[in-house]
């Protein structure tokens, strides 16, 4: 296809991470098109993306990955596949996990048996570090043992595997990326960065789990979308690739950061009854994926103020949301009726 524009479907494109991938990959390639695939959830929003509304190389589509009809028609002429559409919230899937499965794990069997059919060049899923489970000490590597924990790990987790047969059984050049707990602008404010600022913007409490001590890796959105990308264009096909950065945090060292930053008092924490099966401990090795040229740019506590700020400065894009989101509201009063 050289000299010719690359028409790439991206599902979930509207969501958080979709979103700045999408913007990304328009700016930096000139020779990409992308059909984002969008069923427009809770979480997906298309204000996201409204500087691209007449973007010549982009178009949107609303319709859901679990659908075939919709898929073979979406999929049609596109060289490629990036699959981030998912029901990405832990505690939700505690509560009611059918529809991850039916949307990560079966949504994913109908993109690949497409993908299979019409022979695309390349398709990507994203998965996330939550397969692996918890480490007390040292690194995952991609060639561990998955050990996830929660109905959402492991609808993951079935669709991270199966992605990787498609290669191995039928040829099809996949691969998987699997991320550390991404942040930045635009992300839903059920994730701790963005429900912490707004929490504390509005003098609300900020719900932490049990001891707080929980230990995560942290990547900011621009560099997980150029994770992306470089394993799209560069990645192997049946493998998988880390992308994690060397920024390691506990939950309560996070919410202290949040709060000094916008000045507010350590009061405003609230201890919660730690979930079910939390994961103590994610920790992954990106040494595969730096062989392809990859590296996090951003260091985290620059990044981190960068985006408490922005969500500081842009109350107008999450208020609408937490204000007017019944189900937001809903699921964070039991969170509080749990403190401890």
């Amino acid at each position: 296809m050289a000299g010719k524009r690359k028409k790439i479907l991206v599902t979930g494109g509207a969501g958080f991470i979709g979103s700045h991938l999408i913007k990304l990959w328009l700016k930096t390639n000139p020779s990409v098109e992308i059909v984002n695939l969008d069923s427009l959830t809770y979480c997906g929003d298309p204000s996201r993306l409204e500087d691209l509304r007449r973007h010549e190389r982009y178009q949107f589509i609303k319709g859901n990955i679990c659908d075939p009809d919709i898929v073979k028609d979406t999929m049609r002429g596109c060289a490629g596949v990036v699959h981030l559409a998912a029901e990405s919230h832990v505690d939700r899937s505690l509560l009611d996990g059918k529809v991850f499965f039916q949307t990560n794990t079966c949504g994913t069997y109908v993109l690949l048996e497409e993908a299979r059919r019409t022979g695309v060049e390349r398709f990507l899923f994203v998965s996330t570090d939550e397969v692996y489970g918890s480490r007390p000490k040292g690194f995952f590597k991609e060639t561990d043992a998955l050990h996830p924990t929660s109905p959402y790990s492991v609808s993951k987790t079935a669709a991270d595997l199966l992605a990787l047969s498609y290669a191995h059984t039928y040829g099809l050049n996949a691969v998987v990326t699997r991320g550390g707990n991404t942040f930045g602008p635009y992300q839903y404010p059920e994730k701790v960065v963005p429900l912490f600022v707004s929490n504390a913007l509005s003098n609300k409490r900020l719900p932490l789990y049990g001891d707080g001590l929980q230990v995560r890796n942290w990547v900011h959105v621009e560099d997980h979308a150029h994770a992306i990308i470089t394993c799209f264009e560069k990645g192997k096909k049946g493998e998988a690739y880390n992308v994690a950065s060397d920024d390691y945090v506990t939950n309560v060292d996070l919410t202290h950061q949040i709060l000094k930053i916008l000045g507010k008092p350590a009061s405003l924490i609230q201890k919660v009854t730690d979930r079910p099966g939390h994961d103590r401990r994610y920790a992954m090795n990106a040494s595969k994926i730096k062989k392809l040229g990859w590296r996090p740019k951003r260091k985290f506590a620059a990044a981190l103020r960068e985006t408490v700020l922005w969500y500081r400065d842009n109350r107008i894009w999450w208020e609408r949301i937490k204000d007017k989101t019944a189900d937001f509201k809903n699921y964070y009063a039991k969170q509080y009726a749990r403190s401890v």
